[in-house]
């Protein structure tokens, strides 16, 4: 069954902070912002967010990109939304995300692989992405998070690829609606709205996920790291 899983359109209301996620063999990093959102009543909700950008595990970094000419159709779709969250689940088509089911990746450069990190907000692709964010605050721009509402309360996290991890934590066995599991048509990313017609974007995936994978996300026997090869253009239609 699918996660609840979407994008919250709204502008960040506070500056990004680094906290760190202890887990059984790696420290995890996330950069958390506080997200307003209108609720269409005068008012607003906020939202907190998580995102990735690293890990102490030189086995388990993170592949980003940091684009700031982001062009595709699907940015214009991204404009014309209402802002809050808009419910995606389910959907197999753009503006849901699927990295490899989709031309969503096409030129946008190679991938790049995060530092280690030690908790210093110096290393990348943190720094960046917290300059990026910092300046949509100051400029009150319109951003877009892709992925995974919290369990309790309002925020959104997974905001990454969310196929193609191994083990049983992560594996889709199409019943089970548990945490976290693999599934098509669910990846996460950042998009903030620059104005003149920019769109920058953030989009990461795990080394340790494999690709390609099967309808429900799960990497197939014949699966490899991600490549900048893998970007939906073996899709038809796509190249």
């Amino acid at each position: 069954m699918a996660l609840t899983y979407g994008f919250l359109k709204g502008k960040i209301a506070s500056k990004p902070k680094m906290q760190s996620k202890r887990l059984k063999s790696e420290t995890q990093y996330h950069l958390h912002a506080t997200l307003g959102v209108s609720n269409g009543h005068g008012g607003n909700q906020n939202w907190d967010s998580a995102v990735n950008v690293g890990t102490d595990d030189s086995d388990d970094l993170l592949n980003y990109k940091l684009i700031f000419d982001f062009h595709h159709p699907l940015a214009e779709t991204l404009r014309a939304a209402a802002p809050g969250f808009t419910d995606l689940t389910g959907q197999n088509e753009l503006p849901s995300l699927d990295f490899l089911r989709s031309d969503v990746l096409a030129e946008t450069g190679d991938w790049r692989t995060s530092d280690v990190m030690d908790g210093s907000e110096q290393a990348e692709p943190a720094a960046t992405l917290a300059r990026l964010l910092v300046k949509a605050h100051t400029d009150k721009s319109d951003v877009y998070y892709f992925g995974r509402k919290y369990n309790d309360g309002l925020g959104i996290h997974d905001i990454h690829m969310n196929q193609g991890s191994t083990g049983d934590k992560f594996k889709n066995n199409g019943a089970d609606d548990h945490n976290d599991h693999n599934d098509i048509w669910q990846d996460g990313a950042i998009f903030v709205d620059l104005g003149d017609g920019r769109m920058a974007a953030y989009l990461t995936a795990f080394t340790q996920q494999n690709v390609p994978t099967d309808d429900l996300g799960n990497p197939t026997d014949d699966s490899h790291g991600m490549t900048t090869e893998d970007d939906g253009s073996e899709i038809p239609g796509n190249s």
